[in-house]
């Protein structure tokens, strides 16, 4: 029981503003798939097929996979009870909670990664990998989860226990399809995020393509032989996505505002809201005390960590300028391709929405390594500079703009909007006064995923960044890969503190928002 909505298929002429960035952002995020063909070309076809079908790839592969499974399961698990306690209970401090569980994913995970193994030096390999990428990575549901959850129609489920369904009938009829996007969303962005890890699994020592792809590039200086495994990484991704695509399904939710979030009432956990504290407690201490622990030691410990005050604020303002820079970019691409995707549909809309997830699977070292090709040979007065390096982040990261704002537009009724324009309104005026205002929590949870990402992102910035240039992850990795773990401590610290300041502003807004009575859009504004 659902407010399942079938619409019609469209028919209307698809508007020019929507299609012209589009058109672009597709042959924009195809360069690296050109890039690839290009590279795998010039091995021929027999040695591109030598390179294959070897028995290191088959080891990659099951790596790989195993991975991937294990961390994506793990992290929709806790994301998804996370944002559950922290919506629907009666959890105290609920605001606080929603704030903690968030900060570990402004921990990038080679910091943390390093932590564990300070601690536990055997933690190496696959047991390590699943940890440390779990704890890092499950804020990816979490945070479009509880958003979903934040503005869903309360109506919807006291109409099925007016009905007589129980609270657990009414979580998987009514509740759960209503999740269904921004669940599947955060699981498929977990997946692709584990096919381009490369930081935490180089500390940790467990070899997946990722990693072998940096090494045929660093170290054996072999670019054929390391497209050919970014080419077997491509058709892993074409796996993850159709699966996705197939448990979407083709249906539509929309909210029918027939009532607001203050009649919801918040479930009462009784004899087990010391067990969920508790684990909240541990998952907090775990995912985001053992990093800062440790950063801490070698903060006040280290031998190497003299702090250079005028260096330090360089790598930050430039973190923070690249940072907000790059998520503005990725919103502004996404927004349209969206609205494209979920309103008109087609083939055009298919292979936009699409393409950027096959992007996102790949390591920012292939996306630094693509734009670096084709600015010296094509587009030179660019190489080295920061918009190129911004046009970088935003292809990496597209897919984490595109999955909140696809699970806020999913929510919205598109009578609203045919109302509107049956009002005289037109389109871009129906967008900014109807639209917009609905999606703002879709959009908002994609600035700051993209914003965090982009602060802990670190090949594609090594490779790209302007010359003199550092950011905190920056000087993080070149303190570290020397073995001055004092030094970075100081970068380290700063970049998680600055990484959840947002996050944490972010969550208690939209929390606040959340708990206060809604007004209708379309009669406020029109």
């Amino acid at each position: 029981m659902c407010s399942k909505v079938t619409y019609k298929k469209r028919t209307r002429a698809i508007p020019f503003g929507l299609i012209l960035p589009v058109v672009l952002l597709v042959l924009l995020t195809s360069l690296p798939l050109l890039y690839i063909a290009l590279r795998a070309h010039e091995a021929g076809l027999e040695h591109a097929l030598n390179l294959i079908f070897r028995s290191r790839v088959y080891d990659l592969l099951l790596n790989t996979l195993k991975l991937v499974t294990v961390v994506t399961v793990l992290s929709t698990l806790i994301g998804v009870t996370t944002a559950w306690l922290i919506e629907r209970t009666d959890l105290p401090k609920r605001k606080m909670w929603n704030a903690l569980v968030t900060l570990p994913f402004a921990v990038p995970a080679f910091i943390s990664s390093y932590s564990w193994i300070s601690i536990f030096p055997s933690l190496e390999g696959f047991g390590g990998a699943i940890l440390v990428l779990t704890l890092c990575n499950y804020p990816l549901v979490h945070l479009p989860v509880a958003a979903a959850l934040r503005g869903m129609d309360p109506a919807l489920e006291e109409t099925s226990r007016s009905l007589g369904f129980n609270r657990t009938q009414t979580f998987f009829k009514v509740i759960l399809p209503q999740l269904r996007p921004s669940l599947f969303g955060g699981a498929i962005l977990i997946a692709l995020h584990m096919l381009a890890e490369f930081g935490a699994l180089s500390f940790l020592n467990y070899e997946t393509f990722t990693t072998a792809i940096f090494d045929q590039y660093y170290v054996a200086f072999d670019g054929a032989s390391a497209a050919m495994l970014t080419l077997v990484l491509l058709l892993l991704c074409l796996g993850f996505l159709a699966l996705e695509l197939l448990v979407r399904g083709k249906a539509k939710y929309a909210i029918a505002r027939k009532g607001t979030p203050g009649m919801l009432e918040h479930i009462a956990l009784g004899a087990i809201k010391p067990v969920a504290i508790i684990g909240l407690v541990v998952l907090t201490i775990l995912a985001a005390g053992v990093p800062l622990g440790i950063i801490g030691y070698w903060l006040f410990t280290g031998t190497s960590s003299a702090l250079h005050i005028n260096d330090v604020f360089s790598a930050l303002t430039t973190t923070l300028t690249f940072g907000f820079g790059g998520a503005v970019l990725a919103i502004v691409f996404a927004l349209p391709l969206v609205f494209l995707t979920v309103r008109y549909q087609g083939k055009l809309a298919m292979l936009a929405e699409r393409l950027p997830y096959f992007i996102h699977s790949l390591p920012g070292l292939v996306i630094g390594l693509t734009l670096v090709f084709f600015a010296i040979r094509y587009a030179y007065p660019f190489y080295q500079t920061t918009l190129l390096l911004l046009i970088g982040y935003a292809m990496l990261y597209l897919p984490l703009a595109q999955s909140s704002i696809r699970a806020a537009l999913m929510q919205v009724s598109q009578q609203l909007e045919e109302m509107a324009r049956s009002l005289g309104k037109g389109p871009l005026t129906v967008f900014m006064r109807i639209t917009l205002p609905l999606i703002t929590p879709g959009v908002g949870a994609g600035l700051a995923l993209v914003f965090l990402q982009i602060m802990k992102e670190l090949t594609a910035t090594l490779l790209l960044r302007p010359t003199g240039v550092d950011t905190l992850a920056t000087k993080v990795w070149e303190h570290t890969a020397n073995a001055e773990f004092g030094a970075s401590a100081p970068y380290a610290a700063l970049l998680i503190v600055v990484s959840g300041l947002p996050v944490y502003l972010l969550t208690m807004r939209s929390f606040t928002q959340g708990s206060k009575q809604a007004t209708n859009p379309l009669t406020a504004e029109i």
